[in-house]
This record gives C-alpha cells, structure tokens and sequence, in this order.
C-alpha cells in the first residue's frame, strides 16, 4: 500500500512536470522565451509557482530541460531514419529528410532549436551545439564511410566540414521554410536540399 501510493506520488510529479514542460514549449515557440514569464508557463500549466521550482531552477533552466529533451528525440528519431538506408548516400538523404519532416510536423520543437536556443546562454548554447554536434556527426560518419569505400564524388572532402556545411544548410533551409508557415511539401525541400548537397 505504501509503495503504491509512492509510486502514485512520484506518477503526480511527473505528470505536473510534463504539463509545465509542454506550456513552456507552447509559450516559448508562440511568444517567445525573452516575452514568456514563469507565471505565464505555471498559469498555462494549470499548476503552482513552487511545483515549476520544484523541477527547475529557473525560466532559462527549463528552457535548457526542454532544448534538451526535444532536440535529443530529433537527433534518435534523425537516426532512427538514415538507419535503414542502404548506402551512405542513402542513409543521408533518409536522415535529411527525417529531420525536415520532423521540423515540420513539430513546428514549435524546430523554432526552439533553430530560432529561440540561439545566443541566449551560455548553458543552453552548450546543448545547441552539442545537438548540431550530434547532427553533424550523422554526416561526418558518412563521409568517412564513403572515403573508404571509393565514392569519388566525396574523395578529398573533410568529414567535419562537410557535416558541419550539411547542418548549416539543412537548417537554413528548414527555418526559411517555416517561416513561411510550412507552405509547400516539406519532402519537396528535402528533396531539393540532396540535390544542393550533390545526395
């Protein structure tokens, strides 16, 4: 009885936590982090100002939880995507068009990453790169395994650059498609970016 009831707390508090996260993630893509205050997340939480310091230490702090939280599932689920292809050319185009896709679908998690994440600190800069890192690193192993197995079209390119040059374009390409409001087939520009990349 007394383990259920725990468990039962520990249920509550998880919940409460999610609800605070998605209000943030709700405010922060429609207003704005600088414009959302902690008492606009805890009223669109329905939830208290001590539940939301209970799990964050601050508005940036939360900001920083769920940068963290949502860009972690875009880079498995980028994977998870390029996983399956047959080559490494495949595997990019596939991994590419995962993560448009997914900006699309999940407009507010694209805006966190590529638009409110950017220079507001020195913490939350740490997990904005380190996301571009992992992104770049999808590529960088392509481009290695490419090398090694003879594809001229990419003999003589570093690996880095070229992750990192696939990662800037990717999300340039990607936040200009939102801004327009995702009007068009985002596959369309996915398509369009393997061609610009030479994929």
């Amino acid at each position: 009885m007394v383990a259920a009831s725990a468990s039962t707390a520990v249920d509550r508090r998880e919940a409460r936590r999610q609800r605070l996260l998605e209000a943030a993630l709700h405010l922060f893509a429609e207003v704005g982090f600088h414009d959302t205050s902690v008492d606009e997340v805890v009223a669109q939480a329905r939830t208290s100002k001590s539940a939301f310091y209970e799990h964050f230490e601050s508005k940036e702090d939360c900001f920083r939880v769920l940068l963290d939280q949502e860009g972690g599932a875009l880079v498995a689920a980028v994977h998870a995507a390029a996983s399956v292809g047959t080559d490494h050319r495949e595997r990019m185009r596939l991994g590419i068009a995962a993560f448009v896709h997914a900006c699309a679908r999940h407009s507010r998690v694209a805006r966190l990453l590529l638009v409110e994440s950017v220079g507001l600190s020195a913490s939350i800069e740490e997990v904005r790169r380190r996301l571009h890192a992992d992104f770049a690193g999808i590529t960088e192993s392509e481009v290695r395994y490419a090398q090694e197995h003879g594809d001229k079209g990419l003999a003589g390119v570093d690996p880095a650059t070229y992750g990192r040059a696939v990662v800037g374009a990717v999300n340039e390409a990607t936040s200009w498609f939102l801004e327009r409001g995702a009007q068009g087939d985002p596959q369309e520009l996915a398509d369009q970016l393997c061609k610009a990349l030479a994929l």
